[in-house]
């Protein structure tokens, strides 16, 4: 495993070495994007994970390595204060990686991960096998690498977000589709709970009697496609303490595992069950999940 985490503010803030979204405070917003790639026959799973916090902006970078790769990682966090460069990293047996990152000119709205003006790239043997942000040309030419490698696609995307009552966020299922605006609506006072759940403005789930129905799932449809959403509001009702929600929306999702994840006493612990996410076969880069961390701010 590759755990590269570094502040990209104007000082070298060290970040802890525990750095994970689900470690993150009330104060912290964090972004984890999980992708596929490609690298000598092998598909190994990269995290990226966009973090902000009162301190500054920071990035973590995850790979994976697929279990019957016979590779192993070991290196320690390393920390990195300038918001532009390069790194040459040897992620295991014989296999070394180039990191390459120019964040200068890059633009942020309230969410951790850039909107444009940047470029993240991962190179191995002069070929981009990932590459993020619109600066695609200045990602070429500082690698000096060709064309990128195929087969390279995001899997999942998992996303804090907070609120009172509403909660927003974006997502895009598929590298072609378009953007889509969804609002999570909960009150959780009262005799009567309610929850809806919104997709550009249609509401596309209302739960009732949210007391016998805090956990659940719906199939949906986007862009004309089936997509299942599920959610668990436990926390928001009998647990304030905790104070955040989970939702989930996911495509083509095998109908067996339909059935294992509806039967879950708990969305929590389907999510944190080990290789959830990397169990994905290189066929399958129609699936997509976006997890929401929902919390509610007092």
């Amino acid at each position: 495993m590759l755990d590269l985490p570094f502040c990209s503010s104007e000082y070298g803030v060290q970040v802890n070495d525990s750095f994970s979204c689900t470690s993150m405070r009330m104060a912290d917003n964090a972004v984890a994007c999980l992708y596929r790639i490609k690298i000598r026959g092998t598909f190994p799973v990269v995290t990226v994970t966009w973090c902000k916090s009162l301190v500054c902006l920071a990035i973590s970078l995850n790979m994976q390595e697929e279990k019957s790769a016979p590779c192993k990682t070991d290196m320690k966090p390393w920390i990195l204060s300038k918001k532009k460069g390069w790194k040459s990293l040897e992620v295991g047996l014989n296999t070394k990686l180039d990191v390459y990152w120019d964040f200068t000119a890059a633009k942020y709205d309230s969410n951790p991960e850039p909107l444009e003006g940047f470029f993240l790239a991962l190179v191995h043997d002069n070929e981009i096998v990932l590459l993020l942000g619109d600066m695609k040309e200045e990602a070429y030419s500082k690698a000096q690498a060709k064309t990128p490698a195929a087969d390279n696609y995001m899997i999942s995307r998992k996303e804090h977000i907070f609120g009172r009552r509403h909660y927003a966020a974006k997502v895009q299922f598929g590298e072609r589709g378009r953007t889509h605006d969804i609002l999570i609506e909960c009150n959780a006072r009262g005799k009567e709970p309610r929850l809806s759940v919104k997709v550009d403005k249609q509401i596309v789930v209302q739960v009732k009697r949210l007391m016998w129905k805090f956990r659940g799932n719906q199939t949906i449809l986007v862009d004309g496609y089936p997509v299942e959403l599920f959610w668990d509001v436990h926390n928001w009702l009998f647990s304030p303490s905790d104070c955040h929600a989970v939702f989930m929306f996911q495509t083509s999702l095998p109908d067996r595992s339909w059935s294992s994840l509806a039967s879950s006493t708990s969305l929590f612990q389907w999510h944190h069950t080990p290789n959830s996410s990397s169990s994905v076969k290189e066929t399958d880069n129609n699936r997509f999940s976006l997890l929401l961390y929902a919390w509610k701010v007092d």
